[in-house]
């Protein structure tokens, strides 16, 4: 593949992931509001329901992840990439055309399947990626997170308040036009005599997981993502709730604060990561973002005010260097041919946390401010996400990686 094709291809990943944070950011503001809307819940048990539905999505994500970066594999990337997201853009339209909630389920159910972008995304950068610009392009593609959260919240608080079901609206658009500009344009970055046989055996996420545990240093690197990624889902689980209980926010300062939270990782991620990797390697990177992050965490769990809340995003931006480090050792320890079963891999263990930490997160925050709590501590979440932290930072420390 030429550079000018791969630096195309490149740009269409990266577009992807931005347009997919852009329309997961835009819904999180008025999730609350259509929830309290179908149900006529309060907040506290709304907060429930919301929990329950992220629980679906990364269900399917888990059980799906696998297969999609298996058939990437077989089949190559572009044909996966371009039906996720023309699926994330159908789910969109369910979502905002429901009726109640079963149809809102289903839209997040589907919205699980068409994550697998991500798996066929992480796979298309190692294909494409020389490996000294490996950390980086990770490290571009997590920018895209950033910058999709500083986008997304903010014209989901706009939009939304027109009307909650808008921003639904706008992201199944911005998903379809997507699609469109990758089918002109994407190229495939797997020969076909470089890919392997599909096997149901291995298109799962438990033979998915025993085949990476068959190569060294992933068992660690694994064990570190899962606890990463459940600290790191107290953000989209409780934020919206927690900003609105603790401090009443509106939908529109849920959304200027998440764009805060993307403004930090987009710096983090898109000009800290290389210098930092280049200075300090890619452990000592991710120790750093481990460290850092969980005292952000501690500082949202404490905050006293909006203002106090926002001091800490800088600090908790830096878990933006723990996923880019961690998956750039990753792929320099398995075959070339594998890389879609790695990201399928990653990414179905992600979706695992992501099933236990909504249910997790919001039943603590639930439980904590409730008029019966023992102890009102609204921000219980945040504090479990910074001893999470601090637990992959131990788990790091004695990796030989």
């Amino acid at each position: 593949m030429s550079a000018k094709t791969s630096g195309r291809g490149l740009l269409f990943v990266y577009l992807t992931v931005l347009l997919d944070v852009i329309g997961i950011g835009m819904i999180i503001p008025v999730i609350p509001a259509l929830i309290t809307s179908l149900t006529g819940d309060s907040l506290d048990q709304a907060a429930y329901v919301g929990g329950t539905m992220m629980f679906v999505y990364a269900g399917m994500q888990f059980i799906c992840a696998p297969i999609i970066g298996n058939l990437s594999d077989r089949f190559g990337r572009r044909p996966l990439l371009l039906i996720s997201v023309l699926t994330f853009g159908f789910d969109n339209l369910i979502c905002a055309l429901a009726p109640s909630m079963p149809w809102l389920f289903l839209g997040r159910f589907l919205a699980g399947i068409s994550g697998g972008s991500y798996t066929t995304a992480g796979a298309y950068i190692a294909d494409v990626s020389a490996p000294d610009k490996r950390a980086r392009n990770y490290g571009l593609m997590g920018m895209m997170f950033g910058v999709g959260f500083v986008l997304g919240p903010v014209l989901g608080g706009l939009v939304g308040s027109i009307s909650p079901r808008a921003p639904f609206f706008a992201a199944a658009g911005l998903s379809l036009l997507n699609a469109g500009f990758g089918y002109l344009f994407l190229q495939e970055s797997v020969p076909p005599e470089a890919r392997r046989p599909f096997s149901w055996k291995r298109a799962n996420p438990f033979g998915a997981m025993k085949a990476m545990a068959g190569h060294k240093g992933l068992l660690g690197l694994a064990l570190i993502v899962i606890v990463a990624q459940i600290a790191h889902d107290a953000n989209p689980s409780v934020w919206a709730f927690s900003g609105k209980l603790r401090f009443g926010w509106t939908e529109r300062d849920v959304g200027l604060s998440l764009a805060a939270v993307g403004v930090a990782m987009a710096i983090v991620m898109g000009g800290l990561i290389g210098p930092i990797v280049k200075r300090f390697g890619e452990k000592r990177a991710a120790l750093i973002g481990l460290t850092l992050s969980s005292l952000g965490f501690v500082g949202y769990a404490f905050a006293p005010s909006s203002a106090a809340m926002l001091a800490f995003i800088p600090l908790f931006a830096f878990i933006g260097l723990i996923e880019p480090s961690l998956k750039s050792i990753a792929v320099t320890r398995i075959p070339d041919n594998a890389q879609g079963e790695l990201q399928g891999a990653i990414a179905s263990l992600k979706s695992l946390t992501m099933t236990l930490s909504p249910l997790l997160m919001t039943r603590l925050f639930g439980y904590f401010s409730a008029p019966a709590a023992p102890i009102y501590f609204p921000g219980a979440p945040f504090l479990c996400a910074a001893l999470l932290m601090f637990l992959g930072l131990g788990i790091l420390l004695g990796q030989d990686v």
